[in-house]
């Protein structure tokens, strides 16, 4: 028998289901949704008023933290505030920020949500990571900023130069180009007066606070409109069904950006509804820097720890080995949480047998569900599960709504955490919605137990990216995803699945560097990647985890009998994977259709591994 889960207060497991005839389904909580605030900024307020030197947030400086108070973040804010009104800033003209997470980002952002001036932070990998700029000349096109900020000139003086951003004020945080007009952040500040007050006081549910840009499968940046009604609604609705946070205000290491919902609307407004505390990660789930993750998780002991699944993957090898870290990361933690993308099995017991290692007990481990379009949360974990794939019920003041799609279940939103649609693309928000108002948010689930649906529901993956085999047999690709990472680990760092009207499953797979560099100690460390992944002992694995698919049963849709294994990382340019490490799929077959062809090509060809 399993050892007991950690102790933490959740409202009650419970759900309403109301049955229609047509087959729909529309979930609901029992618990109504409460009063919430009018702004975010009526929460930053509050805690510079009852907890004004608690520190809310901390970044890296040299050996130590830089920290900002509650009370100093909202002296900034009002600042920063009374700068961009004086500038004419509003939602025609946004502020737009290029950079991380970082300190300053989130005072600029604090400053134009409290006078309404909606913000835009775009994936810095757009600007960093892409060639052509093409992501963040589209969206300056559809925005048409007054202001553009960057933390360091110097690193993004490429898209500075490159983008026309239709005159708006460049604002830096250190090391202008040269050549470059632009104002320093130091100088974005003014003493703040009646406008700021005045500008507070109008902020109200409807206005916009934020433009965030999703990509979808078509790889064009469309706006999201994230209004004040969104953001605040859905962190009532978090505190309500984990009120456990109003017991112990998060202490949170995290290092999702803050261009993405998960990151952003969800933990960092998390830490700001409960009065806690956001160390900012300047590591991410990559070689090099992991390490900086590790060195911030061996100072601070989080209460809740978020990750995407990859994330994990990165970090479960140095808790393995380092037995400082893993104490001081299971001092203090409640929960541990994953989203963003399905956790393979796998990880999730490495976790749990991690934390039974440190403390005899399990840690709590939940997840939840929603998309960019949701503020993020529609469902979510309030009750102990014991196994991935589980993403709860929905949320106080959310409905969902199960609408039968060929063999699966669509889930559909409706609530106040829902956007009113993308900016300045009325065709794109009217084929968002369906008869009822209800989002299309394109996933499906069912239920864990369909006798009883307090269990809570699985995500089912993706509806536009399972298919039929020629035997039209359907090959459901998150699920077969999900396993298959697990039986190919270390080879595989993701897949994607293939046989669209063929007879048989194949995959490309995205090989994982290091774990397949470990499989051939006697390699060189500096040998050519496809060296590597060449080398029989990293085919035989691969081999081996397909044919331990193979053996799991359950027929032709849930293994692959051919794949081949790719030296090219996924492309951001080509919008095959997001900075969150999410791949998507479509884009992926697409751009690499010719691999695909490769794959079924008959004779076979050399390099495709096959079982």
């Amino acid at each position: 028998m399993k050892p007991p889960f950690a102790s933490l207060r959740f409202a009650p497991a419970a759900v309403e289901v109301e049955r229609r005839a047509d087959g729909a389904q529309v979930l609901r909580s029992p618990q109504p949704l409460q009063p919430y605030a009018r702004c975010l900024g009526e929460h930053l307020e509050r805690w510079a008023r009852e907890a004004p030197e608690r520190t809310f947030l901390a970044e890296r400086a040299g050996a130590g933290w830089r920290r900002l108070t509650y009370g100093a973040a909202l002296a900034e804010a009002r600042a920063i505030g009374a700068a961009l009104l004086a500038r004419g800033l509003s939602a025609e003209r946004p502020a737009m920020v290029l950079s991380d997470n970082a300190i300053d980002h989130a005072l600029l952002m604090l400053g134009a949500m409290h006078v309404g001036v909606p913000m835009a932070p775009i994936s810095p990998a757009y600007s960093l990571m892409s060639k052509d700029y093409a992501k963040v000349k589209a969206i300056a096109g559809l925005l048409q900023p007054g202001l553009v900020y960057a933390a360091d000139g110097a690193k993004f003086a490429g898209v500075l130069g490159a983008v026309d951003f239709g005159g708006a004020e460049i604002v830096l945080g250190a090391n202008p180009p040269a050549g470059l007009k632009a104002t320093a952040f130091a100088d974005l500040r003014q003493a703040p007066g009646a406008d700021v007050d005045k500008a507070y006081a109008a902020v109200g549910p409807d206005t916009v606070a934020k433009f965030l840009f999703t990509s979808g499968s078509t790889g064009e940046p469309k706006g999201v409109i994230n209004t004040q009604r969104m953001l605040c609604s859905n962190q009532q609705a978090i505190a309500q069904v984990w009120p456990f946070l109003a017991e112990t205000p998060p202490v949170i290491v995290d290092w999702l950006p803050w261009n993405h919902t998960f990151g952003a609307n969800h933990n960092f407004n998390m830490v700001l509804r409960n009065g806690g505390t956001l160390y900012i990660d300047d590591g991410k789930p990559v070689p090099g820097l992991i390490e900086k993750t590790v060195a911030n998780l061996r100072e601070v002991s989080p209460t809740i720890y978020f990750n995407v699944p990859r994330g994990f993957d990165a970090l479960i090898p140095f808790l393995e080995k380092d037995a400082a870290l893993r104490k001081n990361f299971f001092r203090d933690l409640q929960m541990i949480f994953y989203a963003a993308a399905a956790l393979p099995q796998n990880l999730w017991e490495k976790l749990e047998d991690l934390s039974v290692q440190e403390r005899g007990k399990r840690t709590v481990m939940v997840s939840a569900w929603g998309a960019t379009e949701t503020a993020p949360m529609v469902t979510t974990v309030h009750f102990e599960i014991d196994r991935a794939g589980v993403i709860g019920l929905p949320a106080p003041g959310t409905e969902v709504k199960l609408v039968p799609n060929e063999n699966k279940l669509e889930l559909r939103v409706r609530g106040p955490n829902v956007t009113p649609g993308y900016w300045k693309r009325a065709d794109l928000t009217q084929a968002a919605f369906d008869e009822e108002g209800f989002y299309r948010i394109g996933d499906a689930g069912r239920f864990a137990d369909p006798q009883e649906p307090a269990k809570g529901i699985e995500f089912d993956g993706r509806i536009a990216e399972d298919f039929k085999l020629m035997s039209g047999v359907w090959v459901h690709v998150g699920a077969i995803r999900v396993k298959a990472l697990a039986a190919l680990a270390p080879v595989a760092q993701d897949i994607v699945v293939t046989g669209h009207d063929r007879e048989e499953a194949g995959f490309l797979v995205f090989a994982n560097p290091p774990g397949c560099r470990a499989l051939c100690p006697d390699l060189p460390a500096d040998a050519p990647l496809e060296q590597v992944l060449a080398d029989a002992r990293v085919v035989a694995r691969l081999k081996e985890g397909m044919a331990k698919l193979k053996l799991e049963g359950g027929g032709s849709s849930t293994y692959a009998t051919r794949a081949l294994l790719m030296a090219e990382p996924p492309s951001i340019d080509a919008n095959e994977i997001t900075d969150k490490g999410y791949i998507n799929q479509r884009a992926v077959l697409s751009r690499r259709a010719a691999l695909v062809a490769r794959l079924y090509a008959e004779p076979r060809d050399a390099a495709v591994i096959s079982i």
